[in-house]
């Protein structure tokens, strides 16, 4: 029986063996189509793609030169040229209003009005007893001329007439700290108080601020101080009147640079003689500084900034490859690398990297590289004003 079983296993393994075999050569047989197909679609891929790369619209405008004046810009606060927050030397109650909020008042108009009952009494007074003395030091005077007297009475008579006089100048000033006078001509502020409260000594009653002219304090680096001199133009820019500008001109020029910042403090006068502004209020600061000059300039949609320069894409005539496979001649983009200097506006001046005439893109530079070929549609160009007003004016 162990004879038999051993036959039959021999007779068995020539038929797997085959099939292994058949087996195998299917699996080969089947990458190997498989793979002839996936390189029979990449060819047909290749052979039916584009040959050249397709042409992008774009905008474009000249590189021209025009003049520019240098300017500083800042940021500034307004301040009244004569501005103060009023307050009385002596506690009192209030008796008397003299002014209106918000209106004009000249300069010694009465504002405010304390009780002083007690200090008029004490000063009529002091008066009555100076009139006294006055008589008594005139009479002393034609005494002493007839030698009626002697020296020593006539100078006591004169040292109590000083004495009284001394007293009723004291009566007279308490007198005056009852009444808040306004010290200069300007607008009275927002009134806090009434008849019959109660101020105490030191305690802001009333603000009156002098609104034309006006001051306007802004601040620059300490590099700027040799072009910076008297009689300067600026103009001022400020968020409560859009599109409009203030024009002043440099008054004072602080003799000394803030040893914090750097920075040095300068002061601008300009006229308001409709009261728009007021002390406090936020300026944008523009000042001429030295002569016009000329530049090359582009609007600041052209200019690319990367970490390794900034760059613009320039529209130049030439022979490229297109998707057809066949050579064109047409535009072609060429990126420049270019050094940018100051910037007004939409604008850029360009220092270094261009020449007047040459046509560079405006918009449109992100989907460019070197080479790709242009056509240019300038029906809707970017924005390229020196200097531009909001949308809504």
């Amino acid at each position: 029986m162990e004879l038999e079983t051993d036959l039959d296993t021999n007779e068995q393994h020539p038929s797997t063996g085959k099939r292994m075999i058949v087996m195998i050569l299917g699996v080969v047989g089947l990458a190997l189509l498989i793979a002839a197909i996936w390189i029979s679609a990449i060819l047909t891929r290749i052979h039916g793609a584009p040959k050249g790369e397709p042409p992008q619209t774009v905008t474009t405008t000249s590189a021209a030169t025009s003049a520019w004046q240098p300017t500083l810009s800042a940021v500034g606060t307004l301040r009244a040229v004569k501005g103060a927050d009023l307050a009385f030397e002596v506690a009192g109650v209030v008796t008397r209003i003299g002014a209106h909020p918000g209106r004009d008042v000249k300069q010694g108009q009465l504002l405010i009005q304390l009780n002083d009952s007690v200090e008029a009494a004490q000063l009529k007074q002091l008066q009555a007893a100076l009139s006294l003395t006055r008589v008594n030091l005139a009479r002393a005077k034609e005494q002493l001329a007839i030698h009626a007297i002697s020296q020593g009475d006539y100078d006591a008579a004169l040292a109590d007439f000083q004495g009284k006089e001394a007293s009723v100048q004291q009566a007279a000033a308490i007198v005056a700290k009852k009444r808040l006078n306004a010290p200069f001509g300007g607008r009275v502020g927002i009134l806090t108080t009434s008849p019959g409260a109660y101020l105490n000594a030191g305690i802001s009653a009333v603000t009156l601020q002098q609104l034309d002219p006006i001051y306007a304090d802004f601040y620059l680096p300490q590099r700027e101080v040799a072009s910076l001199k008297q009689g300067q133009k600026v103009e001022l820019a400020f968020d409560a009147f859009p599109g409009q500008t203030f024009k002043g001109a440099v008054t004072t020029i602080n003799p000394k640079v803030d040893a914090a910042t750097r920075n040095i403090q300068v002061e601008a006068t300009l006229r308001n003689p409709k009261h728009q502004l007021l002390p406090g209020m936020f300026a944008s600061v523009s000042m001429e500084v030295g002569s016009k000059v000329q530049y090359l300039t582009l609007p600041q949609t052209a200019i690319t900034y990367n970490p390794y320069g900034a760059t613009v894409f320039v529209a130049r005539k030439g022979e490229f490859t297109g998707p057809d496979g066949a050579k064109h001649e047409g535009l072609k983009a060429e990126q420049v690398f270019v050094t940018t200097g100051l910037t007004r506006g939409d604008q850029v001046a360009i220092l270094k990297g261009l020449e007047a005439g040459d046509v560079v893109v405006t918009s449109g530079g992100l989907k460019l590289k070197n080479g790709t070929p242009l056509i240019v549609n300038n029906s809707l160009t970017p924005s390229n004003d020196p200097n531009p007003a909001p949308q809504e004016q």
